[in-house]
């Protein structure tokens, strides 16, 4: 869940990027219903699915084709973005070839 700054969607000089609420009237530092939420211990994310995927399996920085020898069956592989076209390919070839899933594949 992001938290985005109070008065940030009705107002073009104000950031989203996430302030405290200081204001005397702030409806949200008052804790009033229906007002913008803010970040607070309940929304953390349980210890065993921090850092995860979405798809539910941990990621791996991959730079060439031997750093998949590292990635286990519950990780993924995400080609770092210094990492040029042709080697792009072949990373997704021998990852396809070891049943590594690849989270930016993009067109190979």
């Amino acid at each position: 869940m992001s938290f985005d700054r109070e008065e940030s969607s009705k107002r073009k000089n104000v950031p989203e990027s996430w302030r405290s609420p200081t204001g005397t009237h702030s409806k949200s530092r008052r804790n009033e219903k229906g007002a913008v939420p803010k970040p607070e211990p309940g929304y953390r994310t349980a210890k065993d699915r921090r850092n995860m995927h979405p798809s539910g399996l941990e990621e791996v920085q991959v730079h060439n084709p031997s750093d998949l020898e590292d990635v286990n069956e519950d990780e993924a592989a995400r080609i770092g973005s210094t990492v040029g076209g042709r080697k792009k390919e072949e990373i997704v070839q021998k990852a396809d070839e070891k049943d590594i899933h690849v989270l930016n594949r993009g067109e190979y």
